[in-house]
């Protein structure tokens, strides 16, 4: 873990936020959101393979875990990261709030919206694909110091482009949550693509860090 002094403006933006969500904890605190309400269940929570289509509902609520998905085999896993547990053995993209990586993937975002005109495409799209890249100060794992001007990142891969899916702005509060709306192309290490998009990026009570991610997989071309 390496541990990041945030620059003075960056330390009162996120005192701000502190001092927002102990406000709304200590208002809403007989209402507050408990996991358990939650009744969908999480991973692969629909599957069509006649379309090679589906749907995974991700629990990225913790900054503690990483979130495995393997659409081989249609599996998810998770690994805490402070603990320093070990992922699966097999896994193809793992999602860490609305940070991502990949298992030496390339990932392409599209211009596209709809994952039906991505499958329709007969060829890959004429960009560079994007590989995940080595961090230190990126993967945020402990929030609790931020008061004191310095927060602890995990070191660990990245993927700068396919975390594009949701762009978090700070500049002000609250932050405001901008997804891409785009389709992303991950080429996988084996040759085998799957397409992406994020759907939605909270639950059904408005509960931020629940991800619903529709997918193709495989693509044909």
């Amino acid at each position: 873990m390496t541990r990041h002094f945030i620059f003075p403006k960056h330390a009162l933006l996120l005192a701000a936020m502190a001092t927002v969500v102990t406000a709304c904890n200590g208002l809403f605190e007989n209402i507050y959101y408990n996991q358990a309400d939650d009744v969908k269940d999480f991973g692969f929570v629909a599957v069509d393979a006649s379309t090679k289509s589906g749907t995974v509902y991700v629990d990225a609520t913790s900054y503690q875990r990483w979130n495995y998905i393997d659409f081989h085999s249609l599996t998810t896993d998770t690994a805490n990261i402070v603990m320093d547990e070990a992922g699966p053995s097999q896994w193809d993209i793992a999602i860490h709030r609305y940070d991502a990586k990949t298992n030496d993937a390339k990932v392409f975002r599209t211009e596209y919206a709809s994952l039906s005109d991505v499958a329709a495409l007969v060829d890959m799209p004429e960009s560079t694909g994007v590989t995940d890249e080595w961090t230190t100060d990126v993967i945020t794992v402990d929030m609790s110091h931020m008061m004191d001007g310095w927060l602890v990142y995990a070191d660990s891969y990245y993927n700068r482009e396919l975390s594009t899916w949701l762009d978090v702005d700070k500049s002000e509060m609250p932050p405001i949550y901008t997804m891409s709306d785009k389709v992303y192309i991950v080429q996988f290490g084996d040759g085998t693509k799957a397409a992406l998009k994020l759907r939605n990026y909270m639950n059904d009570v408005g509960i931020k860090g629940f991800m619903t991610v529709d997918y193709v997989y495989p693509l044909d071309y």
